[in-house]
């Protein structure tokens, strides 16, 4: 009879109370044997995002072999992926450049499940990324408000306040935000409070591709979201990463919140993104995401 190999366990090292944790002693590849691939799972779901430094061996190709072992990838729905790879982002701070909260693609019915970062370029000093447990800022809303925005429904589409997103001075990424809302506007609605598919927990789905809640004016939903929002990126739900040249992040696209800080000035800053397909959001209700709106936005305001 032939014995499978069992991994030991991960020597995962929490870097807050609530979000994040540092993975040691892993090499990461395509050809990991299943028993390490589920328990990084099971860490990540634990933590919602965690981090291996010393990855340096990993290129395009590695990158998305290991990223295929957590699921199926899924590109961009507008930007071309990097020459010769089926998904891979890179994000250059030549080229593009934002610092504001979001969760990656959630205009979309289907939106990520986990993305996996790498650390190409990093400057000397600054652009680290913070991520916010979504999961911990649910938990915690007093729970009267809880009952309230179990209710909610959000609509999220990559038609968004791009300035918002770009530095002064920035035209190169203005140009490319203003490209990305030109090609396709997708409008999907999520309920704003989701039950994870896999770990059961509820929670908040917000960011910078929620345009308003349905059924209330504008002004009432910009309250509303602001103090959600407010809730979802309380200090006690966020860790800093500080990258250095080779680090990965692999996050719960379901319930986290990230931002890039932008504070480097000219120093160039890239790092290459692989997202894992997901599945529609499900409402406490049992009711699951529905697409508003898939068309090209030629003559759209």
């Amino acid at each position: 009879m032939t014995l499978l190999a069992v991994a030991p366990p991960l020597d995962a090292r929490p870097l807050t109370v609530r979000t994040g944790a540092e993975i040691h002693g892993v090499r990461l590849a395509g050809d990991l044997p299943d028993s390490t691939v589920a328990a990084i799972r099971q860490a990540l779901l634990k933590h919602k995002v965690i981090f291996f430094r010393g990855q340096g061996h990993l290129d395009e190709a590695a990158h998305e072999a290991f990223a295929r072992r957590l699921g199926p990838l899924q590109p961009h729905p507008a930007r071309a992926a990097v020459q010769g790879t089926q998904a891979t982002l890179n994000l250059d701070s030549r080229d593009t450049r934002s610092s504001t909260w979001h969760a990656d693609l959630t205009f979309l019915n289907a939106f990520p499940a986990l993305s996996v970062l790498r650390g190409v370029e990093i400057p000397a000093l600054g652009g680290d990324t913070l991520w916010a447990n979504t999961a911990s800022a649910y938990e915690h809303l007093p729970g009267p408000f809880k009952a309230f925005v179990d209710s909610l429904w959000a609509v999220h589409s990559n038609v968004y306040d791009s300035s918002a997103l770009i530095p002064a001075g920035s035209t190169t990424a203005a140009e490319f935000h203003a490209q990305l809302s030109k090609k396709r506007v997708i409008e999907t609605e999520h309920p704003v409070v989701h039950v994870h598919p896999e770990t059961g927990e509820r929670s908040l789905l917000l960011g910078h591709f929620v345009k308003r809640l349905v059924g209330f004016n504008s002004p009432d939903s910009a309250r509303l979201l602001a103090i959600l929002q407010d809730h979802a990126v309380a200090h006690e739900n966020i860790v800093r990463w500080r990258w250095q040249p080779g680090d990965v992040a692999i996050w719960d696209n379901r319930a986290t919140l990230h931002k890039a800080v932008d504070d480097y000035n000219d120093a160039p800053r890239i790092v290459r993104r692989v997202t894992v397909s997901g599945t529609f959001a499900t409402a406490v209700d049992g009711a699951t995401s529905v697409t508003r709106q898939s068309a090209d936005s030629a003559g759209v305001a």
